[in-house]
């Protein structure tokens, strides 16, 4: 098997990583996420963030200002 020389880019993202990506607290990132202005999938018991849905947040807010 040959490792691919493109790094990939997560669809995905742990909100710990989606918070980072955002230059926000953990705790912030949850809120925005439980007032639905970010939304996330569950993964079993794991929730993560669609990459997408980082730039849409993003794009919002952009916008907004």
């Amino acid at each position: 098997m040959t490792v691919p020389t493109t790094t990939l880019h997560p669809v995905l993202l742990k909100p710990e990583e989606a918070a980072k990506m955002l230059r926000i607290g953990r705790s912030k990132l949850y809120e925005l996420l439980a007032a639905r202005e970010l939304t996330s999938i569950k993964i079993g018991r794991s929730r993560r963030v669609r990459l997408a849905d980082v730039a849409a947040y993003i794009e919002r807010r952009a916008a907004a200002d």
